[in-house]
């Protein structure tokens, strides 16, 4: 008779210790995967794919002459980087878009809040009317836009000098002249851009709960004091955004001097778009592909020093 231990019944009864589970695929993790394989596969083959391809051409000495035979260029490391920094119309380019950014991103901001107050407190009566009409410029060709304003800005017959004449001022050759060219395309740009900062001011305004003034009147606050103290800290998440998304797009102007003044006169509207385009059409791609990046990252600090000055404290 063989006796059976108290150790050995536990091990017995003992479950054996499971196996690794496998992870079964739900039918709603393939259906979501079947419909996003689509864009992932126009994602890698027509975004991230060229983008990764453009940042190793930047590190290479490949020109026009290199598209039948790509892999048969050098590698230059960081040359094509050095080279654009230490290109004197490069940095000719950088200044026009830092001159471009600094005055044309404040203007239009100012422009667009204050349009957005008026029709907020001002104007009751026809105000979807003024809404379409300021933001129409933003949906309204930029070349056309261009067209337009070189004829307004023309020194014989155009519509500035004319009113300029009637009070006895000889206007200037606007797009001509060093001095008043990248003013021009200031002008422009706040004129076309600032309707869509303003839609979005428009919704920030009517967003403020109305017993916030209200509070301030009573505690006998001036109008100005109740728009500085009050309104504009909690507008702060709507002007970083608009400030970014601004300061992005005239980062990379591009249309307004390509069409108005093909970066005249004497290079004093040339913007870095425009001057990596023009390396581009002269076969320059690995020169080219550097400058793009260049701007890259001056977007990238630009857009971070904005949201450590704006964020919500």
């Amino acid at each position: 008779m063989t006796v059976v231990t108290e150790s050995e019944t536990r091990a017995v009864r003992r479950p054996a210790p499971p196996g690794r589970p496998r992870r079964k695929i739900s039918r709603e993790a393939v259906a979501a995967w079947t419909l996003a394989l689509p864009f992932v596969v126009l994602f890698l083959g027509f975004t991230a794919g060229p983008v990764l391809g453009s940042l190793g051409m930047s590190f290479t000495d490949i020109r026009q002459r290199d598209l039948r035979t790509p892999f048969s260029v050098d590698g230059v490391g960081f040359d094509n980087y050095l080279k654009a920094l230490q290109d004197e119309t490069f940095r000719k380019a950088a200044f026009n878009t830092a001159y471009f950014v600094v005055l044309g991103v404040p203007l239009t901001l100012i422009v667009a809040l204050g349009a957005a107050v008026l029709l907020d407190r001002g104007v009751k009566r026809f105000q979807a009317l003024f809404k379409v009409g300021y933001y129409l410029p933003v949906v309204t060709s930029i070349v056309a836009i261009a067209v337009i304003w070189r004829f307004v800005l023309s020194p014989d017959n155009g519509l500035v000098n004319m009113v300029l004449g009637w009070v006895g001022i000889e206007g200037p050759n606007w797009l001509a002249s060093k001095t008043w060219a990248m003013p021009s395309l200031i002008a422009m740009a706040v004129w076309r851009n600032f309707g869509s900062a303003m839609i979005i001011f428009l919704a920030g305004l009517q967003g403020i709960p109305e017993s916030v003034e209200e509070a301030g009147q009573i505690d006998g606050a001036s109008s100005w004091q109740r728009f500085r103290h009050l309104i504009v800290p909690l507008l702060r998440p709507t002007i970083l955004f608009t400030s970014v998304t601004t300061g992005i797009g005239y980062l990379q102007f591009f249309e307004e001097p390509l069409v108005m003044t093909q970066g005249g006169p004497l290079d004093s509207t040339l913007s870095v778009s425009m001057y990596t385009y023009n390396q581009f059409g002269f076969g320059n791609y690995g020169l080219a592909t550097s400058m793009a990046y260049i701007l890259f990252v001056v977007i990238a600090v630009v857009t971070f020093i904005q949201f450590r000055l704006l964020r919500e404290k």
